[in-house]
């Protein structure tokens, strides 16, 4: 899967020990931009992606995974990202716009301006 949007906030990360040896995470807050948008916590275990070539408001597009488990009767649910790729700065997340008829294909060749009236 993959989720596409902002980022709003990097948390510090967390390290401890388990019984297979040190472990490392680090979360981070993805709000999407779309019509209702949402937040979302990912995070990022061990050294497979490093968070500080990131900064708060870099758009980037985030393949992750996500996985529930259940521990005491209750459910938990993880998203866990495995690439982040940062968005070059032309995309702006708006929705598709139609095309400017007016201007024409080749700058030196005039065009008729565009009329899609029946008669």
């Amino acid at each position: 899967m993959e989720i596409t949007g902002k980022i709003v906030q990097i948390m510090p990360e967390e390290t401890g020990e388990g019984r297979n040896g040190t472990w490392k995470k680090q979360n981070f807050l993805i709000e999407t931009q779309e019509q209702y948008p949402k937040k979302v916590c990912i995070t990022v275990w061990g050294d497979k992606i490093d968070l500080k070539m990131l900064r708060e408001n870099d758009a980037v597009t985030v393949s992750i995974n996500i996985e529930s488990r259940e521990y005491n009767g209750r459910w938990y649910t993880d998203v866990k990202a495995w690439r982040i790729a940062k968005e070059d700065g032309q995309n702006n997340f708006t929705p598709d716009t139609p095309p400017d008829y007016d201007v024409p294909d080749d700058p030196g060749e005039e065009k008729e301006p565009f009329n899609d009236l029946p008669f």
